[in-house]
């Protein structure tokens, strides 16, 4: 047992440990390593250190050269690209017809105060909007880079309000509940049709589901797209393994004492 305990030995720059380390290490060699973002910065850090990356599109086509672009950078760290698993936000709306789907999200929609929703936009982009007309357009200055937000959020909804010429409210009512990640509103076979393209053609390894209520919005996912997919063999019927790296189909670790 002796042999298995190790000297940490860390001397960095916020603290320094000789160790041991007294505690026993996880089933996952460590744990999975997660990344959010989608800047420039960020996609070199997964690249080089992440195994899995939540991120956000507004398009199939946006997220596909996302995908693309960081796979293509895990070489030059000697990493294979099943090593990193990209995984967009969705927004899922589930409804047993389209009008039972449609009806739904215009309710989640109804249910935003004007100054809830203006307030929730100003936060995401870091610019002030409630001087504004909400059924104006957004101003020129945060197109302009007067728009203090995390950079790749505030060019995602820049992009979703000049690509379809949404006004601040329609803007606000796009953004509020699925937070700028792509919502899909319809039965489950539609959405199950978006999952699979985005899936088998390069655009993501798996998805972040953002329910729109909790628990409802999960157990209609659960419920009604799961089984889909699961027909169509695109999502497991029995876990095969007992840890979350093992469900992410990533490798364990190789211990650095052997």
């Amino acid at each position: 047992m002796k042999k298995k305990v190790h000297v940490v030995g860390h001397a960095g720059k916020h603290f320094n440990i000789t160790g041991p380390l007294t505690i026993p290490q996880s089933k996952q060699g460590h744990p999975v390593i997660v990344q959010a973002g989608s800047s420039e910065p960020g996609r070199e850090l997964a690249a080089r250190t992440a195994e899995a990356i939540f991120t956000a599109w507004q398009s199939f086509e946006d997220a596909q050269a996302f995908y693309q672009d960081v796979k293509s950078r895990l070489a030059k760290y000697g990493r294979r690209t099943d090593e990193l698993k990209i995984l967009p936000g969705i927004f899922p709306v589930v409804g047993r017809t389209f009008e039972e789907a449609q009806a739904k999200h215009q309710q989640l929609l109804d249910y935003i105060p004007v100054e809830a929703g203006i307030a929730r936009l100003s936060a995401l982009i870091g610019f002030d909007l409630s001087s504004y007309n909400v059924d104006g357009y957004l101003p020129q200055a945060v197109f302009d880079g007067a728009a203090t937000g995390h950079r790749s959020r505030v060019d995602i909804i820049t992009k979703l309000a000049r690509d379809e010429n949404l006004t601040i409210r329609q803007l606000y009512q796009r953004i509020s509940g699925g937070r700028g990640h792509y919502e899909i509103v319809g039965t489950p076979e539609y959405i199950a049709d978006v999952l699979q393209h985005w899936f088998e053609h390069e655009a993501a390894d798996g998805f972040n589901i953002l329910a729109p209520t909790y628990p409802q919005g999960f157990d209609d996912f659960i419920e009604l797209v799961l089984p889909e997919l699961q027909r169509r063999g695109l999502f497991r019927t029995a876990y095969s393994g007992s840890t979350l790296r093992e469900h992410f189909g990533l490798q364990k670790p190789v211990p650095v004492f052997l």
